[in-house]
């Protein structure tokens, strides 16, 4: 595909992934057999990219090098060099590539420890042995030293190839691995659980059988899709936004207009933490970074046409680095579509006029799916009609799980998921970040809350109440949780630019109940994640700020992180604003998430609020379809 105009924001293509490994070895014969996490186009100052023309192409490239030193290494594609290479700290390192992954599991399998405590069980065929290595949460073996790579392993047992190795856990046995002294450094062993019997497999040929098939819902578009895509450019119904996979944060959008009028311009994970909440031993130390330690982006799947996106589909592919430093290609990584979403506007005219006008609504579709050990993450980004955004996190996959014991397992805090079988209680916490730019100017952030009036002699039956905004000028007033009760959302406006009433436009930001951290404060998880404390933060815009929870959380502590970033607590009353949107779902697992867990959705809306100055579908056509049928 032609590329448009060489975009600064274009997708990193596989040549180019090629180059700046090149040059890096070439520069650095130091990292011939260095381990490599990803790589990440530097994105030129957006002032600058709004011109286009004249900008280097400058990629990060981010790893370990053979002493399991964590390395940052920027390269100029455009001048073929290498222009800066630096040590990150060994307070924080940089996420876990796949080369340390397979040997941690290599290292725990070959452990004569493990072996032992494998043969008390009864375990012998190691070939059966499925190990998940998993980051320690901040909870670091005292056997390994400060600055070391480690990871936590935890065992499952495969009655063969097939099988749902999640449904026998090897419960209470847990290896510590030092990736840089490349050894097991503890064998944690709480005890012979019995290894439940029961298959669990949801594949369809492991079902005694399959119910019949639902009749067919075909969708299709014989006049073409609506909407248009060039290079990572996407154009539908007055809306232009890109899309593309970053490797920590996966999908990201860049410069959201409608009608030529600038919205945001970058939204991207920023961060996400899942942490237990359990005392099972299997459990109670995890509190996983999906996005910062693993790579949300260099976990993305290839999508399935007709399973995944269902209708006239577009896919873009992406290109990652692999940890060898070979270029791998996500193909059908990113998926865009429309969708029919029902009713827009209708009104049914019920004085003598007698007349009824209904729209249909529908709405773009830009999606991707990662996989990060057992659960599965849809991120989902909707543009509608009129001018609303959303988002919305799909998770699925299989939940985390134990060998079912009286003795350990707790009431609230453990879910039996089956007769042998339990699921610890834990959340999935998302962290947004959005990097606004509503009417190309300096924006700003207001709360408003809807309160009851009191009982008086305007008010005597007690009926009224009204809604109370407030600017929001420092980031430490931005620190705030939802209240259902007082109906509270978030509104972003432009001041310099107003409305035909008079008032500046904005958009709203609309969020459904959803949880915040529940781990406490001073605790491991309550550090490292301290973004999830909050569900909004806001922030003056700064480059080198994109990360929630700090740039590298591979066994930091909590350094660089949202209460670091906002501690100076700067003035954001009219500027380059970012908010940053903390949600999830907080999960309290039941039988019906096992063996597979069914989609569970969180997310938000942005909605517009005086950004028009009527309805701005007022003007779509009658659309009843002529193909519709009835049983009349």
């Amino acid at each position: 595909m032609v590329r448009e105009s060489n975009h600064p924001l274009n997708n990193l293509s596989a040549a180019e992934i090629s180059d700046a490994v090149s040059i890096l070895k070439k520069n650095n014969s130091g990292h011939e057999n260095s381990s490599f996490s990803y790589i990440s186009l530097e994105e030129p100052d957006k002032n600058l990219v709004k011109k286009k023309n004249g900008l280097d192409r400058i990629v990060k490239i981010v790893g370990v090098d053979q002493q399991s030193v964590g390395f940052e290494a920027e390269i100029n594609l455009s001048k073929k060099e290498l222009t800066k290479e630096e040590r990150i700290s060994e307070n924080a390192g940089p996420t876990y590539t796949l080369a340390e992954i397979y040997m941690a599991i290599q290292l725990t399998i070959e452990d004569e420890n493990y072996q032992k405590a494998l043969k008390k069980r009864g375990i012998e065929n190691l070939e059966l042995i499925q190990i998940d290595p998993w980051p320690g949460g901040g909870f670091v073996n005292k056997n390994i030293k400060k600055g070391n790579r480690a990871l936590k392993a935890i065992s499952f047992l495969k009655d063969s190839e097939k099988d749902n190795a999640y449904a026998k856990p090897i419960q209470g046995l847990i290896a510590h691995v030092d990736l840089t002294e490349k050894k097991v450094v503890e064998i944690e062993d709480h005890g012979v659980v019995k290894i439940p019997q029961a298959h669990a497999r949801y594949d369809k040929d492991g079902q005694e059988s399959l119910r019949e098939n639902p009749k067919e819902i075909s969708i299709t578009q014989p006049n073409g899709v609506g909407f248009s895509v060039e290079d990572n450019l996407i154009s539908w119904e007055g809306w232009s936004l890109r899309a593309s996979i970053d490797p920590i944060e996966g999908l990201a959008l860049h410069q959201v207009s409608l009608n030529d009028r600038s919205i945001f311009y970058r939204a991207g994970l920023s961060d996400m933490v899942v942490p237990y909440g359990s005392s099972d031993p299997m459990h109670w130390w995890k509190a996983v970074h999906d996005g910062t330690e693993y790579g949300f982006g260099t976990m993305t799947n290839s999508l399935t046409l007709g399973c995944d996106c269902l209708g006239e589909i577009y896919y873009l592919d992406a290109h990652k680095l692999a940890f060898d430093g070979s270029v791998e290609t996500i193909e059908n990584a990113i998926c865009i579509h429309e969708e029919d979403y029902g009713v827009q506007w209708k009104h049914n005219d019920s004085t003598q006029m007698g007349y009824n006008e209904v729209r249909r609504s529908r709405r773009l579709v830009v999606s991707s799916f990662a996989t990060i050990g057992n659960y599965d993450y849809g991120i989902f980004w909707y543009l509608y009609l009129d001018g609303t955004i959303q988002l919305e996190i799909k998770l699925t996959g299989v939940v985390g799980i134990s060998a079912y014991h009286e003795d350990i397992h707790k009431p609230g805090q453990d879910f039996k998921v089956s007769p042998e079988l339990a699921s610890p209680i834990h959340q999935h916490l998302f962290n947004v970040r959005i990097d606004w730019d509503l009417d190309d100017g300096a924006n700003q952030l207001f709360e408003t809350n809807v309160e009851p009036l009191p009982i008086n002699n305007e008010n005597p039956e007690g009926t009224q109440f009204k809604a109370v905004s407030k600017h929001l000028t420092k980031e430490s007033e931005a620190q705030r949780n939802i209240a259902p009760e007082k109906s509270r959302t978030w509104k972003i406006t432009n001041p310099n630019k107003l409305n035909k009433v008079g008032l500046p436009t904005s958009y709203k930001i609309l969020y459904g109940n959803t949880p915040t951290l529940l781990s406490n404060p001073n605790s491991p998880p309550g550090k490292r994640a301290a973004f999830a404390k909050h569900n909004i933060w806001a922030t003056p815009f700064q480059s080198d700020e994109r990360c929630g929870g700090g740039k590298h959380t591979v066994m930091h502590s909590g350094e660089g992180g949202l209460e670091e970033i906002t501690a100076k607590d700067r003035n954001i009353s009219e500027c380059d604003l970012v908010t940053w949107l903390t949600f999830g779902v907080t999960h309290l697992p039941r039988p019906e998430d096992w063996p597979v867990m069914p989609v569970e959705y969180c997310g938000f809306h942005l909605i517009p609020v005086g950004f028009f100055d009527q309805n701005p579908t007022i003007n779509l056509p009658p659309s009843c379809s002529s193909k519709s049928k009835s049983n009349k």
